[in-house]
C-alpha cells in the first residue's frame, strides 16, 4: 500500500470542504429527486489522483448529513460516491471517467429514493427516480466533471501540486 502524504491528505480535507461547501451552497437542487448535484464534478479527480476519493467521500458524507431527504441519503449517497469513486480509478480511458459515479448513484441513490417516495411502488419508483439522478449525474460529469478532468491533466496541476 502507498503511503499517503501530508499534502495528500491536507488536498483530501480542501477537497472535502469544497464539495460540501457547493453543494450546501446549491441546497435547492443539489438534494431530492431531481438533482443536480454540482459538486459531483469533483468526483472526476480519482481518475487522475486515486487519493481524491477520500476527499470526495468525505464531503458527500458531510453535505448529507444536511440531506432533507432522509437519514439514508449520509449512508447510501455516500457510500454510493465512495464505491463510484473507488471504480473511477480503475477506468483507463477520460471519457469513461465519470460512468462508474453515474451508474453508482443512478443505482444506489435511485433506490434510496424510491425507498423514501415511493415505499409502495418500488420498482416503477426506482425507474422515475434512478432516471432522474441518471440525467443530473451525466449532466453535472460530463459538461463540468469531464472539462475540468482535461483542464487538470493538460495543466498538469496535480502534478505541480506534488499530489501524485
Amino acid at each position: 500500500m502507498k503511503k499517503i502524504t501530508t499534502k495528500q491528505i491536507a488536498f483530501c480535507g480542501m477537497l472535502a470542504a469544497a464539495y460540501a461547501a457547493i453543494t450546501l451552497a446549491t441546497a435547492s437542487f443539489a438534494y431530492e429527486a431531481i438533482q443536480f448535484r454540482l459538486a459531483e464534478a469533483l468526483c472526476i479527480l480519482p481518475f487522475l489522483a486515486p487519493v481524491s476519493t477520500w476527499g470526495c467521500f468525505l464531503g458527500c458524507l458531510i453535505a448529507n448529513i444536511f440531506s432533507p431527504v432522509s437519514a439514508l441519503d449520509i449512508v447510501v449517497g455516500s457510500l454510493a460516491t465512495l464505491l463510484g469513486c473507488l471504480w473511477t480509478t480503475k477506468i483507463k480511458n477520460p471519457y469513461l471517467a465519470p460512468l462508474p459515479t453515474i451508474l453508482c448513484n443512478t443505482v444506489l441513490v435511485g433506490a434510496m429514493l424510491a425507498w423514501v417516495y415511493t415505499p409502495d411502488a418500488l420498482l416503477s419508483g426506482f425507474a422515475v427516480m434512478g432516471g432522474q439522478v441518471f440525467i443530473g449525474e451525466t449532466a453535472v460529469l460530463y459538461i463540468l466533471g469531464l472539462p475540468l478532468l482535461f483542464a487538470l491533466k493538460k495543466g498538469q496541476v496535480l502534478q505541480k501540486l506534488q499530489l501524485l
